[in-house]
Protein backbone atom coordinates (compact mmCIF):
# COMPACT_ATOMS: atom_id res chain seq x y z
CA UNK A 1 0.00 0.00 0.00
CA UNK A 2 2.88 2.37 0.84
CA UNK A 3 4.57 1.56 -2.50
CA UNK A 4 1.37 2.39 -4.40
CA UNK A 5 0.97 5.71 -2.57
CA UNK A 6 4.59 6.69 -3.24
CA UNK A 7 4.22 5.85 -6.90
CA UNK A 8 1.03 7.94 -7.10
CA UNK A 9 2.77 10.93 -5.51
CA UNK A 10 5.69 10.53 -7.90
CA UNK A 11 3.28 10.35 -10.83
CA UNK A 12 1.44 13.44 -9.67
CA UNK A 13 4.69 15.31 -9.17
CA UNK A 14 5.98 14.39 -12.63
CA UNK A 15 2.63 15.25 -14.25
CA UNK A 16 2.58 18.64 -12.48
CA UNK A 17 6.04 19.60 -13.62
CA UNK A 18 5.50 18.36 -17.18
CA UNK A 19 2.24 20.31 -17.43
CA UNK A 20 3.78 23.42 -15.89
CA UNK A 21 6.72 23.19 -18.26
CA UNK A 22 4.35 22.81 -21.20
CA UNK A 23 2.41 25.90 -20.12
CA UNK A 24 5.62 27.94 -19.92
CA UNK A 25 6.71 26.71 -23.36
CA UNK A 26 3.30 27.63 -24.79
CA UNK A 27 3.54 31.10 -23.23
CA UNK A 28 6.92 31.54 -24.89
CA UNK A 29 5.37 30.57 -28.23
CA UNK A 30 2.50 32.96 -27.62
CA UNK A 31 4.97 35.76 -26.91
CA UNK A 32 6.81 34.89 -30.12
CA UNK A 33 3.62 35.07 -32.21
CA UNK A 34 2.45 38.32 -30.58
CA UNK A 35 5.82 40.03 -31.01
CA UNK A 36 6.14 38.78 -34.58
CA UNK A 37 2.72 40.14 -35.51
CA UNK A 38 3.57 43.58 -34.14
CA UNK A 39 7.05 43.66 -35.68
CA UNK A 40 5.96 42.57 -39.16
CA UNK A 41 2.98 44.92 -39.30
CA UNK A 42 4.78 47.93 -37.81
CA UNK A 43 8.03 47.57 -39.76
CA UNK A 44 8.56 50.09 -42.52
CA UNK A 45 8.85 48.38 -45.90
CA UNK A 46 11.08 51.21 -47.03
CA UNK A 47 13.58 50.59 -44.23
CA UNK A 48 13.38 46.84 -44.82
CA UNK A 49 14.13 47.43 -48.51
CA UNK A 50 17.24 49.45 -47.59
CA UNK A 51 18.45 46.65 -45.31
CA UNK A 52 17.65 44.01 -47.93
CA UNK A 53 19.67 45.91 -50.53
CA UNK A 54 22.61 45.79 -48.11
CA UNK A 55 22.40 42.00 -48.01
CA UNK A 56 20.26 41.42 -44.92
CA UNK A 57 18.55 38.08 -45.64
CA UNK A 58 16.12 38.49 -42.76
CA UNK A 59 14.89 41.79 -44.19
CA UNK A 60 14.44 40.10 -47.58
CA UNK A 61 12.30 37.35 -46.01
CA UNK A 62 10.31 39.96 -44.08
CA UNK A 63 9.56 41.80 -47.33
CA UNK A 64 8.44 38.55 -48.97
CA UNK A 65 6.04 37.45 -46.25
CA UNK A 66 4.54 40.92 -45.79
CA UNK A 67 3.56 41.05 -49.47
CA UNK A 68 0.38 39.13 -48.59
CA UNK A 69 -0.59 40.73 -45.28
CA UNK A 70 -3.89 38.85 -45.07
CA UNK A 71 -2.17 35.44 -45.21
CA UNK A 72 0.53 36.59 -42.76
CA UNK A 73 -1.94 37.89 -40.16
CA UNK A 74 -4.13 34.80 -40.54
CA UNK A 75 -1.21 32.44 -39.94
CA UNK A 76 0.15 34.36 -36.94
CA UNK A 77 -3.27 34.69 -35.32
CA UNK A 78 -3.98 31.00 -35.90
CA UNK A 79 -0.73 29.99 -34.21
CA UNK A 80 -1.23 32.47 -31.38
CA UNK A 81 -4.78 31.31 -30.64
CA UNK A 82 -3.77 27.65 -30.76
CA UNK A 83 -1.03 28.02 -28.14
CA UNK A 84 -3.10 30.36 -25.94
CA UNK A 85 -6.10 28.04 -25.87
CA UNK A 86 -3.93 25.01 -25.28
CA UNK A 87 -2.05 26.77 -22.45
CA UNK A 88 -5.35 27.82 -20.83
CA UNK A 89 -6.69 24.25 -21.09
CA UNK A 90 -3.59 22.76 -19.48
CA UNK A 91 -3.65 25.38 -16.72
CA UNK A 92 -7.33 24.64 -16.01
CA UNK A 93 -6.63 20.92 -15.75
CA UNK A 94 -3.62 21.52 -13.52
CA UNK A 95 -5.37 23.90 -11.12
CA UNK A 96 -8.54 21.78 -10.99
CA UNK A 97 -6.51 18.76 -9.96
CA UNK A 98 -4.75 20.78 -7.30
CA UNK A 99 -7.60 22.95 -5.95
CA UNK A 100 -10.78 21.27 -7.11
CA UNK A 101 -13.66 23.22 -8.67
CA UNK A 102 -12.25 26.56 -7.52
CA UNK A 103 -9.21 25.85 -9.70
CA UNK A 104 -11.14 26.94 -12.83
CA UNK A 105 -11.45 30.55 -11.61
CA UNK A 106 -7.92 30.57 -10.31
CA UNK A 107 -6.55 29.21 -13.60
CA UNK A 108 -8.44 31.92 -15.51
CA UNK A 109 -7.02 34.66 -13.29
CA UNK A 110 -3.43 33.37 -13.38
CA UNK A 111 -3.40 32.69 -17.14
CA UNK A 112 -4.92 36.09 -17.89
CA UNK A 113 -2.13 37.82 -16.02
CA UNK A 114 0.60 35.63 -17.51
CA UNK A 115 -0.67 36.01 -21.09
CA UNK A 116 -1.24 39.77 -20.70
CA UNK A 117 2.18 40.52 -19.24
CA UNK A 118 4.52 37.96 -20.76
CA UNK A 119 2.75 36.99 -24.00
CA UNK A 120 1.25 40.32 -25.09
CA UNK A 121 2.55 43.54 -23.53
CA UNK A 122 6.21 42.55 -23.09
CA UNK A 123 6.90 41.10 -26.59
CA UNK A 124 4.86 43.77 -28.36
CA UNK A 125 6.62 46.56 -26.48
CA UNK A 126 9.97 45.14 -27.54
CA UNK A 127 8.81 44.68 -31.14
CA UNK A 128 7.45 48.22 -31.46
CA UNK A 129 10.72 49.78 -30.22
CA UNK A 130 12.73 48.23 -33.07
CA UNK A 131 10.23 46.79 -35.58
CA UNK A 132 12.63 46.40 -38.51
CA UNK A 133 15.23 44.54 -36.42
CA UNK A 134 12.60 42.33 -34.83
CA UNK A 135 10.93 41.64 -38.19
CA UNK A 136 14.24 40.55 -39.72
CA UNK A 137 14.86 38.13 -36.83
CA UNK A 138 11.43 36.48 -36.82
CA UNK A 139 10.92 36.41 -40.60
CA UNK A 140 12.52 32.96 -41.01
CA UNK A 141 10.41 31.06 -38.44
CA UNK A 142 7.25 32.94 -39.37
CA UNK A 143 7.69 32.10 -43.04
CA UNK A 144 7.75 28.41 -42.03
CA UNK A 145 4.58 28.90 -39.96
CA UNK A 146 2.90 30.60 -42.92
CA UNK A 147 3.69 27.62 -45.17
CA UNK A 148 2.46 25.09 -42.59
CA UNK A 149 -0.83 26.89 -41.93
CA UNK A 150 -1.36 27.90 -45.58
CA UNK A 151 -4.22 25.39 -46.30
CA UNK A 152 -6.13 26.31 -43.13
CA UNK A 153 -5.60 30.05 -43.63
CA UNK A 154 -6.81 29.81 -47.25
CA UNK A 155 -10.01 28.10 -46.09
CA UNK A 156 -10.54 30.71 -43.37
CA UNK A 157 -9.87 33.50 -45.90
CA UNK A 158 -12.56 32.17 -48.24
CA UNK A 159 -15.02 31.85 -45.36
CA UNK A 160 -14.32 35.40 -44.14
CA UNK A 161 -14.70 36.88 -47.61
CA UNK A 162 -17.96 35.03 -48.08
CA UNK A 163 -19.35 36.37 -44.80
CA UNK A 164 -18.23 39.92 -45.63
CA UNK A 165 -19.77 39.66 -49.08
CA UNK A 166 -23.11 38.81 -47.47
CA UNK A 167 -22.94 42.17 -45.68
CA UNK A 168 -21.92 43.97 -48.88
CA UNK A 169 -18.24 44.46 -47.97
CA UNK A 170 -15.77 43.91 -50.82
CA UNK A 171 -12.16 43.16 -49.90
CA UNK A 172 -9.06 43.67 -52.01
CA UNK A 173 -6.07 42.21 -50.15
CA UNK A 174 -3.68 43.15 -52.96
CA UNK A 175 -4.23 46.88 -52.51
CA UNK A 176 -2.63 48.98 -49.82
CA UNK A 177 -4.89 50.90 -47.49
CA UNK A 178 -2.66 53.93 -47.87
CA UNK A 179 -0.50 54.73 -50.85
CA UNK A 180 3.19 55.22 -50.19
CA UNK A 181 2.95 58.90 -51.11
CA UNK A 182 0.10 59.42 -48.66
CA UNK A 183 2.01 57.61 -45.93
CA UNK A 184 5.00 59.90 -46.42
CA UNK A 185 2.81 63.02 -46.51
CA UNK A 186 1.01 61.94 -43.35
CA UNK A 187 4.27 61.25 -41.54
CA UNK A 188 5.65 64.66 -42.55
CA UNK A 189 2.50 66.47 -41.41
CA UNK A 190 2.54 64.58 -38.12
CA UNK A 191 6.22 65.38 -37.61
CA UNK A 192 5.54 69.07 -38.25
CA UNK A 193 2.61 69.15 -35.83
CA UNK A 194 4.83 67.59 -33.15
CA UNK A 195 7.65 70.06 -33.80
CA UNK A 196 10.08 67.48 -35.24
CA UNK A 197 9.94 68.65 -38.86
CA UNK A 198 10.50 72.32 -39.72
CA UNK A 199 7.87 74.12 -41.80
CA UNK A 200 10.32 74.78 -44.65
CA UNK A 201 11.31 71.11 -44.81
CA UNK A 202 7.67 70.06 -44.76
CA UNK A 203 6.80 72.45 -47.59
CA UNK A 204 9.67 71.23 -49.77
CA UNK A 205 8.89 67.55 -49.33
CA UNK A 206 5.14 67.93 -49.77
CA UNK A 207 5.72 70.22 -52.75
CA UNK A 208 7.79 67.55 -54.47
CA UNK A 209 5.19 64.87 -53.68
CA UNK A 210 2.35 66.98 -55.10
CA UNK A 211 3.92 67.59 -58.52
CA UNK A 212 2.21 64.58 -60.09
CA UNK A 213 -1.22 65.76 -58.86
CA UNK A 214 -0.97 69.31 -60.15
CA UNK A 215 -1.36 70.57 -63.72
CA UNK A 216 0.59 73.16 -65.66
CA UNK A 217 -2.44 75.47 -65.83
CA UNK A 218 -2.36 75.88 -62.05
CA UNK A 219 0.98 77.69 -61.93
CA UNK A 220 1.49 79.07 -65.45
CA UNK A 221 1.85 82.77 -66.12
CA UNK A 222 -1.43 83.80 -67.73
CA UNK A 223 -1.24 85.11 -71.29
CA UNK A 224 -2.35 88.56 -70.12
CA UNK A 225 0.97 88.86 -68.26
CA UNK A 226 3.26 87.54 -71.01
CA UNK A 227 5.76 90.01 -72.44
CA UNK A 228 6.11 89.47 -76.21
CA UNK A 229 8.15 90.77 -79.15
CA UNK A 230 6.51 91.80 -82.40
CA UNK A 231 8.49 90.28 -85.28
CA UNK A 232 7.77 93.38 -87.38
CA UNK A 233 9.23 95.79 -84.83
CA UNK A 234 12.35 97.77 -85.60
CA UNK A 235 15.48 95.79 -84.56
CA UNK A 236 16.61 98.66 -82.32
CA UNK A 237 13.24 98.59 -80.53
CA UNK A 238 13.53 94.83 -80.09
CA UNK A 239 16.98 95.25 -78.56
CA UNK A 240 15.72 97.98 -76.22
CA UNK A 241 12.78 95.82 -75.17
CA UNK A 242 15.06 92.87 -74.37
CA UNK A 243 17.46 95.06 -72.40
CA UNK A 244 14.65 96.58 -70.35
CA UNK A 245 12.92 93.26 -69.70
CA UNK A 246 13.49 91.24 -66.52
CA UNK A 247 13.25 88.03 -68.58
CA UNK A 248 15.94 86.39 -70.67
CA UNK A 249 13.50 84.62 -72.99
CA UNK A 250 10.68 86.39 -74.82
CA UNK A 251 8.12 84.91 -77.26
CA UNK A 252 8.00 86.38 -80.76
CA UNK A 253 4.64 86.76 -82.53
CA UNK A 254 3.72 87.64 -86.11
CA UNK A 255 0.66 89.81 -86.85
CA UNK A 256 -1.39 88.32 -83.99
CA UNK A 257 -0.21 87.71 -80.38
CA UNK A 258 -1.81 84.27 -80.66
CA UNK A 259 0.53 83.45 -83.53
CA UNK A 260 3.77 82.66 -81.70
CA UNK A 261 6.50 81.87 -84.20
CA UNK A 262 9.56 81.66 -81.98
CA UNK A 263 11.31 82.45 -78.71
CA UNK A 264 14.25 84.86 -78.45
CA UNK A 265 16.98 84.49 -75.86
CA UNK A 266 18.53 87.84 -74.89
CA UNK A 267 22.06 86.43 -75.15
CA UNK A 268 21.42 85.05 -78.66
CA UNK A 269 19.94 88.38 -79.72
CA UNK A 270 22.89 90.36 -78.35
CA UNK A 271 25.39 88.03 -79.97
CA UNK A 272 23.65 88.17 -83.37
CA UNK A 273 23.29 91.95 -83.30
CA UNK A 274 26.90 92.40 -82.29
CA UNK A 275 27.95 90.24 -85.21
CA UNK A 276 25.73 92.30 -87.53
CA UNK A 277 27.03 95.63 -86.24
CA UNK A 278 30.74 94.80 -86.38
CA UNK A 279 32.03 92.99 -89.47
CA UNK A 280 35.22 90.93 -89.76
CA UNK A 281 37.31 94.07 -90.31
CA UNK A 282 35.92 95.71 -87.18
CA UNK A 283 33.89 98.27 -89.10
CA UNK A 284 30.56 99.43 -87.70
CA UNK A 285 27.40 98.66 -89.62
CA UNK A 286 23.66 99.16 -89.07
CA UNK A 287 20.79 96.96 -87.91
CA UNK A 288 18.55 97.96 -90.80
CA UNK A 289 18.69 94.48 -92.38
CA UNK A 290 18.63 92.54 -89.14
CA UNK A 291 16.01 89.75 -89.11
CA UNK A 292 14.72 88.98 -85.64
CA UNK A 293 13.03 85.74 -86.75
CA UNK A 294 16.38 84.18 -87.73
CA UNK A 295 17.58 84.52 -84.14
CA UNK A 296 14.46 83.05 -82.59
CA UNK A 297 14.36 79.37 -81.63
CA UNK A 298 11.39 77.12 -82.34
CA UNK A 299 8.60 77.57 -79.78
CA UNK A 300 7.77 74.65 -77.51
CA UNK A 301 4.05 74.15 -76.82
CA UNK A 302 2.58 71.99 -74.05
CA UNK A 303 -1.04 71.15 -73.11
CA UNK A 304 -2.43 72.94 -70.06
CA UNK A 305 -3.44 69.61 -68.51
CA UNK A 306 0.13 68.27 -68.35
CA UNK A 307 1.16 67.37 -64.80
CA UNK A 308 4.02 69.34 -63.26
CA UNK A 309 5.98 66.12 -62.71
CA UNK A 310 5.74 65.18 -66.40
CA UNK A 311 6.54 68.71 -67.51
CA UNK A 312 9.66 68.86 -65.35
CA UNK A 313 10.83 65.58 -66.87
CA UNK A 314 10.21 67.00 -70.35
CA UNK A 315 12.20 70.13 -69.53
CA UNK A 316 15.12 68.05 -68.33
CA UNK A 317 14.94 65.71 -71.32
CA UNK A 318 14.76 68.54 -73.85
CA UNK A 319 17.32 70.67 -71.95
CA UNK A 320 14.82 73.49 -72.12
CA UNK A 321 13.51 75.89 -69.47
CA UNK A 322 10.63 77.57 -71.29
CA UNK A 323 7.31 76.36 -72.74
CA UNK A 324 4.14 77.98 -74.02
CA UNK A 325 0.87 76.55 -72.70
CA UNK A 326 -2.11 75.94 -75.00
CA UNK A 327 -5.61 74.59 -74.41
CA UNK A 328 -7.37 71.76 -76.24
CA UNK A 329 -8.12 74.09 -79.16
CA UNK A 330 -4.51 75.20 -79.54
CA UNK A 331 -5.16 78.69 -78.18
CA UNK A 332 -2.40 80.29 -76.14
CA UNK A 333 -3.18 80.25 -72.41
CA UNK A 334 0.13 81.17 -70.81
CA UNK A 335 3.72 80.13 -70.32
CA UNK A 336 5.62 78.03 -67.83
CA UNK A 337 9.30 77.73 -66.99
CA UNK A 338 11.39 75.20 -65.12
CA UNK A 339 11.86 77.82 -62.42
CA UNK A 340 8.08 77.96 -61.88
CA UNK A 341 8.03 74.22 -61.15
CA UNK A 342 11.07 74.39 -58.87
CA UNK A 343 9.40 77.20 -56.92
CA UNK A 344 6.58 74.80 -56.08
CA UNK A 345 9.18 72.76 -54.20
CA UNK A 346 11.64 75.26 -52.72
CA UNK A 347 9.49 78.39 -52.58
CA UNK A 348 9.92 81.74 -54.31
CA UNK A 349 13.22 82.13 -56.20
CA UNK A 350 14.36 85.72 -56.67
CA UNK A 351 17.39 87.34 -58.23
CA UNK A 352 18.78 90.84 -58.72
CA UNK A 353 16.09 91.63 -61.30
CA UNK A 354 13.15 90.79 -59.04
CA UNK A 355 14.61 91.31 -55.58
CA UNK A 356 11.25 92.27 -54.15
CA UNK A 357 9.72 88.98 -55.34
CA UNK A 358 6.28 88.41 -56.72
CA UNK A 359 3.05 88.20 -54.77
CA UNK A 360 4.54 89.45 -51.52
CA UNK A 361 2.21 89.32 -48.51
CA UNK A 362 1.81 92.60 -46.67
CA UNK A 363 0.17 93.52 -43.39
CA UNK A 364 -2.19 96.44 -42.81
CA UNK A 365 -2.23 98.61 -39.69
CA UNK A 366 -5.14 96.60 -38.29
CA UNK A 367 -3.28 93.30 -38.75
CA UNK A 368 -5.02 92.09 -41.91
CA UNK A 369 -3.12 90.41 -44.72
CA UNK A 370 -2.72 92.41 -47.95
CA UNK A 371 -2.76 89.93 -50.84
CA UNK A 372 -2.52 90.28 -54.62
CA UNK A 373 -5.46 88.70 -56.38
CA UNK A 374 -3.17 86.80 -58.74
CA UNK A 375 -1.42 85.01 -55.88
CA UNK A 376 -2.10 81.28 -55.94
CA UNK A 377 -4.00 79.71 -53.08
CA UNK A 378 -1.23 77.19 -52.65
CA UNK A 379 1.41 79.91 -52.18
CA UNK A 380 -0.77 81.71 -49.64
CA UNK A 381 -1.41 78.49 -47.72
CA UNK A 382 2.29 77.73 -47.72
CA UNK A 383 3.25 81.19 -46.48
CA UNK A 384 0.57 81.47 -43.77
CA UNK A 385 -0.03 77.80 -42.90
CA UNK A 386 -3.71 78.20 -43.78
CA UNK A 387 -5.88 75.56 -45.45
CA UNK A 388 -7.92 77.44 -48.02
CA UNK A 389 -9.29 74.99 -50.63
CA UNK A 390 -7.81 75.07 -54.12
CA UNK A 391 -10.14 72.57 -55.80
CA UNK A 392 -12.32 75.13 -57.61
CA UNK A 393 -9.80 77.92 -58.22
CA UNK A 394 -6.06 78.44 -58.49
CA UNK A 395 -5.77 82.05 -57.33
CA UNK A 396 -7.16 84.01 -54.41
CA UNK A 397 -9.15 86.20 -56.80
CA UNK A 398 -10.56 83.09 -58.45
CA UNK A 399 -11.61 81.69 -55.08
CA UNK A 400 -13.45 84.89 -54.17
CA UNK A 401 -15.22 85.01 -57.53
CA UNK A 402 -16.17 81.34 -57.26
CA UNK A 403 -17.62 81.71 -53.78
CA UNK A 404 -19.32 85.04 -54.51
CA UNK A 405 -20.73 83.80 -57.85
CA UNK A 406 -20.06 87.28 -59.23
CA UNK A 407 -17.27 89.73 -59.99
CA UNK A 408 -17.16 91.85 -56.82
CA UNK A 409 -16.70 95.59 -56.69
CA UNK A 410 -14.10 97.40 -54.62
CA UNK A 411 -15.16 97.52 -51.00
CA UNK A 412 -17.33 94.40 -51.03
CA UNK A 413 -16.72 91.96 -48.17
CA UNK A 414 -17.28 88.20 -48.11
CA UNK A 415 -16.89 85.58 -45.41
CA UNK A 416 -16.29 81.91 -46.19
CA UNK A 417 -14.00 79.04 -45.13
CA UNK A 418 -13.43 80.80 -41.81
CA UNK A 419 -11.92 83.96 -43.35
CA UNK A 420 -13.02 87.50 -44.18
CA UNK A 421 -12.20 88.72 -47.69
CA UNK A 422 -12.40 92.41 -48.63
CA UNK A 423 -11.84 93.50 -52.24
CA UNK A 424 -9.51 96.52 -52.25
CA UNK A 425 -8.49 96.67 -55.91
CA UNK A 426 -10.04 95.83 -59.27
CA UNK A 427 -8.95 96.42 -62.87
CA UNK A 428 -11.69 95.81 -65.45
CA UNK A 429 -13.09 92.38 -64.51
CA UNK A 430 -9.99 91.31 -62.60
CA UNK A 431 -9.58 91.47 -58.82
CA UNK A 432 -6.11 92.83 -58.16
CA UNK A 433 -5.91 93.30 -54.37
CA UNK A 434 -7.60 91.91 -51.30
CA UNK A 435 -7.53 92.17 -47.51
CA UNK A 436 -7.86 88.87 -45.69
CA UNK A 437 -8.12 87.97 -42.03
CA UNK A 438 -9.15 84.90 -40.11
CA UNK A 439 -12.57 85.15 -38.50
Amino acid sequence: MEVTSAALETGLDSTFWITAGSIIALLVLSAFFSGSETALTAASRGKLRVQADKGNRGATRALDITEDSERLIGSVLLGNNLVNILAASLATALFTRAFGESGVALATLVMTLLVLIFAEVLPKTYAITAPETAASRVAGPISLVVRIFAPVVSAVRLLVRGVLRVFGVQTDPDSNILAVREEIAGAIQLGHSEGIVEKEDRDRILGALDLSDRAVEEIMLHRSGIEMIDADSDPADVLAQCLESNHTRLPVFKDDPENIIGVIHAKDLSRAMHKQLIDDQGRMSTLAQFDVIKVASEPYFVPETTSLDDQMRQFLRRRSHFALVVDEYGSLQGLITLEDILEEIVGEITDEFDADGDHQIGRSDDGQFLIEGAMTIRDLNRATDWNLPDDEANTIAGLVIHEAQMIPSVGQVFSFHGFRFEVTGRTDNRITDLKIRRL
